[in-house]
This record gives structure tokens, C-alpha cells and sequence, in this order.
């Protein structure tokens, strides 16, 4: 697989890794992976393979998703990301890009990521660990709206919200941001002080862009 064209963001909600993947896709006339652009491959699904994703593809009654105990809320999310490496993978191997450069919002791991490419194709984009806990609520995505709306519909809607930021905090533990802050691959810490423009400079920078 030549990977020579393709940046790859990871790391934590909330760290402007969507954001960035677009603002460079549109800058260097580059093809632009946003955040889930798995959803796109073409493939059927099998259970036996992506049982994860095939979870939600096949969920019958949405409220069962929210009433899962946070642990099993983490572990899913976990699983998930894991097939959705898989699927990317495929996705990307068979991406026809002429010559064009191609941003990727990843669910792809820092390991897998050491094997396929380098360091000067990966982005690391962390923001506080609390912010998408304290903050997956406050966008207008419609996954996380609808999420938000079954919960108000429960009968203790803030029990419900509470269950829900408690897999939260699972999934943005210390550990977890550890991981990525230590993973070998150039790091940008959101700082809000530096705009837009000054942190896609910065991570141009890095990348070896400019």
C-alpha cells in the first residue's frame, strides 16, 4: 500500500482533528476523509466479523443502546474503533487520489499506524480529557442530538445522562490520553488562544507541509 499522499489524524474528541482534516483538504485541493467516512465502504457487513458494527446496523430499539452499563458502553466503543481500522484499511487500499493529497480523520491505532507509515504522516490532536465529557452534548451533530433526545425520553432522564458521561469517562481516561500523548507520533494540544489559521500553521509545520 503507497501512502506517500495520506496524513492521518487521531486522537481525542474534541481536539479539532474534523476540523483540521478540512481546512487542509481545501487548502492543498486534497480529498478529504471526514470523521465515520467508513460508513461509506461498499462492503456487507458480516456479524461474524464486525459484530460491533453490526450492533447499531441491526439494533431494534434504540433506547437499549443508551441503557447499557458504562462498561459495556467502553467496550463497545473499543471493538468498534477496532473494525473500523479493518474497514479503513480497505477503504484506503483501493483509494484512487491522482497525485492528490488525502486527510484522514482515523480510527486506525497509533501501533498499526507505526507499521504503514511514518512520522511525518500522523498528527496526534489532544484536547483536555474532560471536554468530551463536559461537552459531547453541546454539538449539533444529529448522532449526538438523537443519542440526547432517547435519554430525555427514559423515565429519570438524568439518571440516564449520568449512566451515559460515566462510559464517557471510561473512554477518555487518563490511560487512554497517556497512550496517545506517548505513542511516538508528533502531538498538538488544542490551544484555543491560537486560532484556526495559527493551529493549522503549526501543524503544517510539523507535518512537513509547508
Amino acid at each position: 500500500m503507497n501512502l506517500e499522499n495520506f496524513y492521518f489524524f487521531s486522537g481525542t474528541s474534541y481536539a479539532g482533528k474534523s476540523t483540521m482534516v478540512h481546512l487542509l483538504a481545501e487548502k492543498y485541493n486534497g480529498i478529504e476523509c471526514n470523521e465515520n467516512y467508513h460508513d461509506n465502504y461498499e462492503g456487507e457487513l458480516d456479524p461474524k466479523e464486525f459484530p460491533a458494527l453490526c450492533y447499531t446496523r441491526d439494533l431494534k430499539d434504540w433506547h437499549d443502546f443508551i441503557r447499557r452499563t458504562p462498561e459495556e458502553y467502553a467496550k463497545w466503543i473499543a471493538d468498534a474503533k477496532k473494525e473500523c481500522e479493518v474497514i479503513e484499511l480497505r477503504m484506503l487500499e483501493k483509494m484512487e487520489t491522482n497525485g492528490r493529497k488525502v486527510f484522514i480523520d482515523t480510527n486506525i491505532c497509533p501501533k498499526t499506524l507505526h507499521k504503514i507509515t511514518d512520522r511525518k504522516h500522523v498528527m496526534i490532536m489532544l484536547a483536555p480529557r474532560d471536554m468530551a465529557i463536559r461537552r459531547f452534548f453541546d454539538r449539533p451533530d444529529k448522532e449526538k442530538q438523537f443519542l440526547y433526545q432517547l435519554m430525555m425520553e427514559e423515565s429519570d432522564p438524568q439518571a440516564a445522562l449520568e449512566n451515559y458521561r460515566k462510559g464517557l469517562e471510561l473512554i477518555c481516561s487518563q490511560e487512554s490520553y497517556d497512550e496517545y500523548l506517548n505513542c511516538g507520533f508528533e502531538v498538538n494540544l488544542r490551544d484555543d488562544s491560537l486560532g484556526l489559521e495559527g493551529t493549522m500553521a503549526l501543524i503544517e509545520k510539523k507535518l512537513g507541509l509547508n
